[in-house]
């Protein structure tokens, strides 16, 4: 079992212990996520695939917190920011802009980039160095930026 799996079950029964339900229910979402991607490729989930799913969690929670805030739907809203709060406790501690703007300026380098023909393999690079630790969406803006 992955280490970072294993820090979400032991999360999962810490909450049960201390009866809060609502980090039990949202605890036990994540597992069942992490459990049906494992039932679908049958296989062992590593912590990179653990972050991915939980990245992929992240995001879809923020898009729901948007729509729910455009909508007028704090009730909801609420519930997405406490998903995404307690989603974030189980990522590493994301890159701050000098540090991404740094890993960006090596990976440039490395890859001899000068256009935006090589955006792809620069973000491969990058994708590589701050997995799990910066949102993409940001990291392909700031590439595309240093490129142009």
């Amino acid at each position: 079992m992955s280490d970072l799996k294993n820090r979400i079950s032991e999360a999962t029964t810490a909450a049960m212990k201390a009866r809060e339900k609502a980090e039990v229910a949202a605890l036990r979402m994540i597992n069942a996520e992490l459990k049906r991607v494992e039932v679908d490729e049958r296989r062992e989930l590593t912590d990179e695939d653990v972050l991915a799913i939980l990245n992929r969690m992240l995001k879809q929670r923020r898009d729901a917190l948007s729509a729910y805030q455009d909508a007028r739907r704090q009730d909801l809203a609420d519930q997405e920011q406490f998903e995404i709060a307690l989603i974030s406790r189980f990522l590493p501690e994301p890159l701050d802009a000098a540090a991404l703007a740094e890993v960006i300026r090596d990976a440039i380098a490395e890859n001899n980039a000068e256009t935006m023909k090589d955006m792809g393999k620069v973000m491969a690079t990058v994708k590589t160095k701050v997995a799990g630790r910066a949102d993409m969406s940001v990291v392909s803006a700031q590439v595309r930026a240093a490129l142009s």
